[in-house]
């Protein structure tokens, strides 16, 4: 299909939680495949990706920052308005079996 996954170690806690910080991974990542991508899809709410998605914005290389929750999302991905960011709560009724 075109895609890309990549996968990155997770520690689980004592408590059964489990944290997998990726932020500076992805980042860095897009920039490796930079040149082998016409566009990207960004999956987050974290403000932390502001600046990825500000400069495939500018480079044209932005299709969509896909953001997981509307109701808890970083204020600094509202800055880009409903132009660029779609979300997941949104999906079901398109996804959907009838």
């Amino acid at each position: 299909m075109g895609y890309l996954c990549v996968f990155k170690p997770t520690l689980t806690y004592k408590d059964g939680t489990t944290k997998g910080n990726c932020d500076a991974e992805l980042v860095l990542q897009a920039m490796i495949e930079y040149e082998n991508y016409d566009a990207t899809v960004i999956v987050t709410g974290d403000g932390d990706f502001y600046c990825l998605v500000k400069y495939l914005l500018e480079k044209n290389k932005l299709k969509r920052v896909l953001v997981p929750n509307i109701l808890k999302y970083s204020a600094l991905l509202k800055r880009f308005g409903g132009k660029h960011l779609s979300f997941m709560n949104n999906l079901r009724t398109l996804l959907e079996r009838k």
